[in-house]
């Protein structure tokens, strides 16, 4: 029999699921099976069970036909468990690394019905919180089992249903199921408990508990907080029905209901204002109806206070004594606040007076009403006129005349702008008048930190590829790759946000993941990419005459990421014996990063006979058209080019310090697009033996192509421009 079986449901977790599986399959520790049950997700939850099932036979997905709720879901996946103990795990939480081993150790040494574990809360700024394990159990709990009646403390950890691991046979025989609604765990968690007559305790951390940024029921304010209450009661009327045998915990169960209703009352996420006395007014009731004979233990100090106003109704006292505290603690935050402003007061007076005057016509500009016809474009810092937001652009101009749309660049990227494009000046008044006054705000990037979003204004996030490197709030485990970046001021622009572009599936779960706010994801291809399907063999003969390329001859264009942690680092690469290595008719093309036109310093051309630097191409889709064979990294490249169906290599020879020191969401060495080199004489032999156009390299573009390039059918800017510009529905999502 399986030792353990992990009940994982779904719902609008793409963004993590992944990670949360990883961290259960990956584990030392494999006597087990995972139950991942779709909640008739909306997003790709039950994709991401399916291609795991698909190479991994320990997990076995479900998909639901309707959306039942976490309680009822975790019931389904129970139902076709066949472990000897259950873990009930949520999507978007996640195992510590080599915690099996001990688990399973644990649960074959003690045989217990219920083994309580550790965990730690995860939040968005990768910081981590400990639980309450080291003041429940101040010294080490050990390896003996025990009643809750002689550790009641236990009921002082929190009440979840993934901090537990449950014998099955045990909690078939107690008949015990998840309630539908909020607040599922409270009455499964508390009975487990006292029910159970051996309850273990494992001292390790084995759950990290992520905190969402958006999404939590902890973070949303509404009247279904209520279904507390209708939770609690289940847990007194079971109690009821057991009788005797658990009289003498309700006081100890009494005090965890006072406390947690008073936790959710005091969560001002939760509960809007003008529902906190109806609130209050529950609690009262259910602390008269269920007060055990004998009392309980009230905590001490404004704890106990709390509970005597409960007792007592006295809703206007308790409220007054919370806005005291919320007053005190806001007089200690503005103290704090003001000693940290000292030093940037000081360099804002330092800044030239021209930037300061423009700021100030920013913000008087705000003032004036929104321009309903304008659109602002921008791409990569204002370097130019590229990538998907050009593409918007296009199809705007086609499908939408009536609106102005306008460029900000670069001064000295102005030139690259074509014919009839209207632009303003980065930095100049033109520049700050457009931002403060356009309806709609595209970019493949973020716009300044001083941007504000306007009521009515319309941000669409393009984003600028599909992502190998890990990205956003992702980078904070990879401090080496983030650099100092402001994860704070991160989340700031991207609240801005109000569509993000996706690709892809898989971009649309990293980005859910990495930039957690409440924007719209608009999944239906890249932009920049309709010219590659569109594009006829006229145009790409024209476009490989106009580089001097002769329609026999085989082009390779060479195009590696940046190393944002290694700015100096250059893949060891000679174009001379590359060349040499294609034969007589091959020709090479190269473009650096766009970031590498930060350094101003000339270098040296490699412009000679079959070589030539095209870095300073405006239209990176041309090279794309005009070459037969990619040879990248892990650059985003890769699935654009991937859409023409031409064969690429991965040339990968620091692959592994990358991945250490970079981050990255799935291995290109291992799920390539075609052919793979992990050392330049290997790149030289892929070449020379064509290996880049073998069976293998095929079959491996046909794999990658069918799950990134999908959606990328020629009309994903008109899909934006009808959407996001014209107010036209979005197609339905297929499914339940």
């Amino acid at each position: 029999m399986t030792l353990i079986s992990f009940v994982v449901p779904a719902f609008r977790v793409q963004g993590y699921l992944r990670e949360c599986l990883d961290s259960i399959l990956g584990q030392p520790f494999t006597d087990l099976e995972v139950i991942g049950v779709d909640d008739c997700s909306p997003d790709d939850s039950g994709e991401i069970f399916d291609e795991y099932a698909a190479r991994d036979r320990r997990v076995r997905p479900i998909r639901l036909g309707e959306n039942v709720g976490l309680g009822p879901a975790r019931n389904v996946g129970l139902d076709r468990t066949t472990g000897e103990y259950v873990w009930f795990v949520d999507g978007d939480d996640w195992l510590a690394p080599d915690c099996l081993a001990a688990v399973a150790e644990r649960l074959q040494a003690t045989r217990p019905d219920v083994l309580l574990v550790d965990h730690v809360r995860t939040h968005w700024n990768d910081t981590a919180t400990r639980s309450a394990m080291r003041e429940v159990f101040p010294e080490p709990p050990g390896e003996d089992t025990f009643r809750l009646r002689d550790r009641p403390e236990a009921m002082r950890l929190l009440h979840t249903a993934w901090n537990r691991v449950v014998r099955r046979q045990f909690l078939l025989d107690l008949g015990l199921r998840f309630e539908p609604g909020w607040y599922e765990d409270v009455p499964f968690s508390y009975p487990v408990l006292m029910a159970a007559d051996r309850i273990g305790v494992l001292d390790r951390v084995c759950v990290n508990y992520r905190q969402r940024r958006t999404g939590a029921i902890t973070r949303t304010r509404g009247e279904r907080h209520f279904e507390v209450f209708p939770q609690w009661h289940r847990v007194f009327q079971l109690m009821d029905r057991w009788g005797p045998r658990v009289d003498e915990l309700r006081p100890a169960v009494f005090e965890r209901m006072i406390w947690h209703y008073l936790t959710v009352l005091g969560n001002g996420q939760r509960i809007a204002p003008e529902l906190r006395p109806a609130f209050f007014a529950q609690i009262t009731a259910d602390y008269a109806r269920w007060l055990p004979p004998d009392g309980y233990p009230a905590p001490p100090g404004v704890e106990g206070l709390k509970h005597r106003l409960v007792a007592g109704g006295r809703w206007r006292t308790f409220s007054a004594l919370r806005t005291a505290n919320r007053a005190r603690d806001a007089a200690r935050r503005s103290a704090r606040t003001a000693r940290r402003r000292v030093a940037p007061v000081a360099r804002r007076n330092a800044r030239r007076a021209r930037d300061v005057l423009l700021r100030e016509y920013y913000r008087a500009e705000l003032h004036r009403p929104l321009d309903p016809t304008l659109a602002v474009y921008a791409a990569y810092w204002y370097r130019g006129y590229s990538c998907n937001p050009a593409a918007i652009y296009e199809a705007a101009r086609r499908l939408a005349p009536e609106i102005r749309g306008v460029w900000i660049v670069r001064r000295d990227r102005v030139d690259s702008l074509p014919p009839g494009v209207e632009y303003v000046v980065a930095g100049t008044p033109g520049y700050y008048r457009m931002l403060a006054r356009a309806r709609w705000l595209v970019n493949n990037v973020n716009y300044p930190d001083f941007v504000r979003k306007r009521p009515g204004s319309v941000h669409v996030q393009t984003h600028h590829g599909t992502p190998v490197k890990v990205m956003g709030l992702d980078q904070q485990r990879y401090p080496i790759g983030a650099g100092r970046m402001d994860f704070a001021g991160l989340l700031r622009r991207v609240d801005r946000w109000d569509y993000s572009i996706t690709s892809n599936g898989f971009s649309t779960q990293m980005w859910d993941r990495a930039y957690p706010a409440a924007y719209t994801t608009l999944e239906i291809g890249y932009p920049r990419n309709d010219r590659l399907v569109t594009a006829t063999p006229e145009e790409v003969r024209r476009l490989r005459a106009e580089l001097g390329i002769g329609l026999a001859e085989l082009v390779v264009l060479y195009a590696p990421t940046h190393r944002e942690h290694l700015p100096t680092y250059r893949p060891p690469f000679d174009p001379d014996r590359f060349v040499e290595a294609l034969g007589p008719t091959g020709r090479l093309l190269m473009r650096s990063h766009y970031f590498h036109d930060r350094d101003r310093r000339p270098r040296p051309s490699v412009d000679r006979d079959r070589v030539r630097d095209v870095s300073a191409h405006q239209r990176v889709e041309d090279l794309y058209l005009a070459a037969d064979v990619l040879v990248t990294d892990y650059s985003s490249a890769m699935f654009d080019y991937a859409v023409l169906d031409r064969p690429i290599v991965i040339y990968a020879p620091d692959w592994e310090a990358y991945r250490l020191a970079r981050g990255v969401y799935f291995d290109v060495t291992a799920e390539p697009p075609g052919a793979v080199a992990m050392t330049f004489p290997d790149l030289l032999d892929v070449f020379s033996g064509g290996e880049f156009r073998s069976e293998a390299a095929t079959k491996a573009r046909q794999q990658f192509r069918a799950r990134f390039c999908g959606l990328d059918d020629g009309h994903a800017a008109e899909r934006v421009v009808r959407q996001v510009f014209l107010g036209e529905p979005a197609p339905p999502r297929t499914g339940c």
